[in-house]
Parts: C-alpha cells; sequence; structure tokens
C-alpha cells in the first residue's frame, strides 16, 4: 500500500489515474488493473459513493484521505475528488505495431491507425485518445520526441480511453511510416492546402490517417510519406480545426465509409 502522506510520486510498478470517469472506465472495462483507490474527505456525495461501491465490488481497497494527501499523488490538477493507483499498460514499440497488423490480416480485418506527428499539448492528445477509442482506432502512434506524452492529463481528458487504446511511441515517425506502407497500409494526410477533400478520398483500405500540430501541422519527412494529401472543407474564416476536432471528422469519415461501402 503506499503512504499516500508521505510518498507523493508512483513506483514503476503502478501509475495514477484520477478523475470519476477515468477511474469509472477502468473499472468498467479492465478491473484487474487497479490495485488501489484513494477518495478525499469530506467528499460522499452519490457519484463518488457509486465509484467506491464499484470498486470494492472488484476486490479493490478504498481510502477516505485529506485532499491534500490525494494532491501530493498527481499535483496540482482537477482530480474531482478520487485517484486510482492502476498496473500500467504494457508500453508498445514499432515490434508490437507490426504484430497488430499481422493478427489483423489473419482476421480479414483492415487496419484503421492514427498518427499524430508533433501534438505537443496534452489536453489535445488526451482529446485525440478518446476520439480514437471511440471510432475503434487499432493503435495511435506519436513521435518520442517534440511531442506530449501519455501522463496524467491526457488520462484524465481521455476519460479512460488511454487506459486501454495502444499509443505506439517511436524513434523515427517516417521509418515508421515506411514500414507501414510496405505492409500495405495506405498513409493519408491532412493538410489545409490540398487539393483534394477528405470526403473525396477512398479510406475503405487498411489506413494510418496522418494529423500534424496545430499551425505548423505535419513535418517534411512525414508529409513525404503520405499517399495522399486531404483537406477537411471550411465554410468560415478560422484557418484550421483544433486537431482533436480534426481527428474526430477524419476518423468517423472512415468509419462511416466503411460501414456504407462507398465514398
Amino acid at each position: 500500500m503506499v503512504a499516500v502522506g508521505a510518498a507523493g510520486v508512483a513506483d514503476s510498478k503502478r501509475h495514477f489515474v484520477y478523475g470519476l470517469h477515468a477511474i469509472g472506465a477502468v473499472i468498467e472495462r479492465s478491473p484487474e488493473r487497479l490495485l488501489e483507490l484513494w477518495v478525499a474527505q469530506p467528499r460522499d456525495d452519490a457519484r463518488v459513493q457509486e465509484l467506491k461501491e464499484r470498486a470494492q465490488a472488484v476486490g479493490v481497497s478504498v481510502q477516505s484521505v485529506p485532499v491534500d494527501a490525494l494532491t501530493k499523488l498527481v499535483g496540482e490538477v482537477v482530480h474531482q475528488g478520487a485517484v486510482a493507483a492502476l498496473r500500467p499498460l504494457k508500453s508498445w514499440d514499432e515490434h508490437d505495431l507490426i504484430q497488430t497488423l499481422e493478427a489483423l490480416e489473419d482476421l480479414k480485418q483492415d487496419p484503421l491507425l492514427l498518427i499524430l506527428d508533433g501534438v505537443t499539448d496534452p489536453h489535445n492528445l488526451g482529446a485525440c485518445l478518446r476520439t480514437a477509442d471511440a471510432a475503434g482506432v487499432h493503435a495511435v502512434v506519436i513521435p518520442k520526441d517534440r511531442a506530449a506524452t501519455v501522463d496524467g492529463v491526457v488520462r484524465k481528458v481521455a476519460a479512460g480511453a488511454a487506459e486501454f487504446i495502444p499509443v505506439v511511441s517511436v524513434t523515427n515517425l517516417a521509418r515508421t511510416l515506411d514500414a507501414l506502407k510496405a505492409r500495405g497500409v495506405w498513409v493519408v494526410g491532412t493538410d489545409d492546402g490540398a487539393p483534394t477533400t477528405l470526403y473525396a478520398v477512398d479510406l475503405k483500405r487498411p489506413l494510418a490517417l496522418v494529423l500534424g500540430a496545430e499551425g505548423s501541422g505535419m513535418r517534411r519527412l512525414t508529409r513525404d510519406r503520405c499517399d495522399f494529401l486531404a483537406r477537411i472543407p471550411m465554410a468560415g474564416q478560422v484557418a484550421s480545426l483544433n486537431v482533436s476536432v480534426a481527428a474526430g471528422i477524419a476518423l468517423f469519415e472512415a468509419c462511416r465509409q466503411r460501414k456504407s461501402g462507398h465514398l
């Protein structure tokens, strides 16, 4: 058991997730990963009581602690009075990504991947993970350098999705894209200046959708490896969309095409 009032940090065998929705998602979808739950005193409203009962029902210890004890664990964040310790997910790398593609080939399923090139805001990364999970994305790929990592803020914004969707952190994104293309995955990048709209591109295929950072967009090496570039049509005066909004539009257009069987 972690000494909440003294430790203040996670050890190498656990990490913390906070927020009622994020913790509830773990209990619902992967209760075996939940190690311990701390709830701030004196909060005991219906939502917290339900969370405590659900945790206890799967055999998890629940402790009531002062609010400052939770702050020592996760810092000055909006934790909603609840923090949980989880067994960490296995780290994914390029080898795991290729294994996933092979498994999907065996199942005769077309992969759907989301590639985020240079997204540095953890709130945007968390929102992208939540959208990717909702769209049934098989994995999200991010570069190790100059990009946000999956930290507590990302987990909170992702509302539980970060605990389930594979996030592959790669050293060389261009090389990873080459490896995906060699396995028959089509790489489609979003670009405000592309002559073709997203809705005119065939997304009913093994697909990796690439989005770049707001403002700067994709890096040149990433752009050069795209099989197609497509833009999201914009009717107003705003120059570009938030990356998580753009990810939602692109991913669900892919889902729509795959379900309907046509553009």
